[in-house]
């Protein structure tokens, strides 16, 4: 396998891994009317502003990943053409 293929892969599923876990912390942290339950101000804010970060971290893993991904094909499909049609020659 190639190491863009590799990283592409892995970053992809860091991305996405990262937001599933930052919106299923958000959801779990809700009350039954929809409400955030955080036990201080301090505690709200940091958390909030850490999840921002957090969604934006992801959301490059998810990019750098499809770019990478996207390299790999087009490093496939180019190394396709450059290989000539050759046939195998029978020595009699």
């Amino acid at each position: 396998m190639d190491g863009t293929l590799v990283i592409g892969i892995i970053t992809l599923v860091l991305g996405l891994g990262l937001r599933y876990w930052i919106n299923r912390r958000k959801f779990y942290r809700r009350s039954p009317t929809g409400a955030e339950g955080f036990s201080s101000y301090e505690k709200s804010v940091f958390i909030r502003f850490a999840e921002r970060i957090g969604k934006l971290v992801a959301i490059a893993l998810i990019i750098f990943g499809l770019l990478f991904l996207w390299s790999y094909s087009r490093e496939k499909k180019a190394s396709e053409k450059v290989l000539p049609d050759t046939e195998i020659q029978n020595p009699q």
